[in-house]
């Protein structure tokens, strides 16, 4: 029924569709999350902007270009989904807001990220996979707090040395990418428990035993010779990983990604009280 909904949504004018969609939304929901994802939208309704306590914003599955400068009021947001619109460029306005933890923006037509990016310092994960990326922007390397980087399915050849400062990361999925060879500013990062580079063009593999964090690394669908050696404990998916029969790497990445910290915003803890006057 939802599709069929969606469908004919998809016929009625622009301005029509995003009355009907956001019509009812005219008071600061009691959850402070808004989701207006896969409402055919062209434009951003720009009364969210009065919702000043909103912590969660999802606009994923649309039509957005573009965002309002007022959007920069929602200085409480830590969760922003514009994944599976048709941005080219970031809105200069999202380095504004300073409290992001989750910045979703794949699936969109991004070639780079502004450097103002480097302002969002509280960012823990990020994801930019499915976007025009023929390098890693310069300014992911500045997100000193980054946990988890998706950047699968661009056309990245090489990671930048940089990398290796972001101290914090433990996940980074590359998979659908140009690499050709095992990227070396990784064998820097032993903080590492997860990398995926399945889907690339990696024909050697360099022994990861020295890896003490990692606990699982994906490299299906690479034309290489060898199986990274790893530490024991560690799970491998790929050719010659196992004798026994791997498990799909669509589905390990799944059971990773469940093991992922979730980063749901915390309430700020209360001050102890004052300890009692004397009357």
């Amino acid at each position: 029924m939802g599709n069929i909904i969606k469908a004919l949504v998809a016929f009625i004018p622009a301005d029509r569709c995003q009355n009907y969609v956001v019509g009812d939304l005219r008071e600061m929901p009691l959850d402070k999350m808004v989701d207006l994802s896969g409402n055919q939208l062209r434009r951003f309704p720009g009364h969210v902007c009065s919702f000043r306590e909103l912590v969660k914003l999802y606009l994923s599955d649309n039509h957005l270009n573009s965002l309002p400068s007022e959007l920069g009021q929602l200085q409480n947001l830590q969760i922003l989904a514009l994944d599976f619109n048709n941005f080219k460029t970031l809105p200069q306005v999202v380095c504004t807001l300073k409290q992001l933890c989750i910045l979703y923006l794949g699936n969109n037509k991004l070639g780079d990220l502004p450097s103002e990016l480097s302002l969002l310092q509280n960012l823990r994960t990020l994801w930019i996979e499915a976007n025009c990326l023929t390098q890693l922007p310069d300014v992911v390397c500045e997100l000193s707090l980054l946990k988890t980087l998706h950047a699968g399915s661009n056309a990245l050849r090489l990671l930048p040395g940089q990398l290796q400062h972001l101290q914090e990361l433990r996940t980074i999925w590359l998979p659908g990418n140009l690499l050709t060879d095992f990227p070396p500013v990784l064998l820097h990062m032993p903080f590492l428990e997860v990398i995926d580079v399945d889907r690339n063009s990696i024909r050697y593999f360099p022994s990861l035993a020295h890896m003490s964090s990692l606990k699982l690394v994906i490299y299906d669908h690479n034309p290489c010779r060898n199986a990274p050696k790893v530490a024991k404990g560690v799970r491998r998916v790929g050719r010659w990983a196992e004798e026994t029969p791997e498990p799909d790497p669509r589905k390990a990445r799944r059971y990773a990604l469940t093991r992922e910290e979730i980063e749901e915003p915390q309430p700020p803890a209360l001050p102890p009280p004052l300890p009692p006057t004397n009357s």
